[in-house]
């Protein structure tokens, strides 16, 4: 079971993302009618700890195995989505796949989950051109901290 809890018209939701890079390119996905990219990842369960959820996720995804390097973000974020206001507790790992390098496609592909989600490794100096949410990664993946950073995200509309 997923850590969400959906109330009438608002949703507290408890997410990981995978900040992959490869060549100065960071690995986003959007759903195919969004305008809005995101780095890949997903819910954690209950009783599953994030790194966990973060290695789940990219699995599922990708059928790629990666390991953990550390913490970079720890988010409180607030937005709109489908007309729905979201709290979100999100959690950001820099990841390294398990052998190798990642594979740096140049065109867009589809997932392990079938085609709902579009994936494209996205050159980290054209992130200002394209919407990304939340919007601090824009800047922050220019400059990857050392150590983890909280920080907390003003509302904003995704719709």
């Amino acid at each position: 079971m997923d850590a969400t809890f959906r109330m009438e018209n608002t949703i507290f939701n408890y997410r990981v993302a995978a900040v992959m890079i490869e060549d100065n390119h960071v690995l986003l996905h959007k759903q195919v009618h969004d305008k809005h990219w995101a780095l890949p990842g997903g819910r954690v369960k209950v009783l599953e700890d994030s790194k966990t959820t973060v290695v789940r996720e990219v699995k599922e995804e990708l059928d790629l195995d990666v390991k953990v390097a550390h913490l970079l973000w720890m988010t409180e974020n607030f937005f709109t989505y489908n007309a729905k206001d979201f709290h979100e507790l999100g959690l950001y790992y820099r990841v390294f796949p398990e052998t190798g390098d990642f594979v740096l496609r140049k065109e867009p592909f589809y997932g392990e989950e079938g085609e709902h989600l579009i994936y494209q490794w996205i050159p980290i100096e054209k992130l200002e051109e394209i919407v990304l949410q939340p919007e601090f990664l824009k800047t922050s993946l220019k400059e990857i901290p050392t150590s983890p950073e909280h920080l907390i995200v003003g509302k904003y509309d995704m719709d």
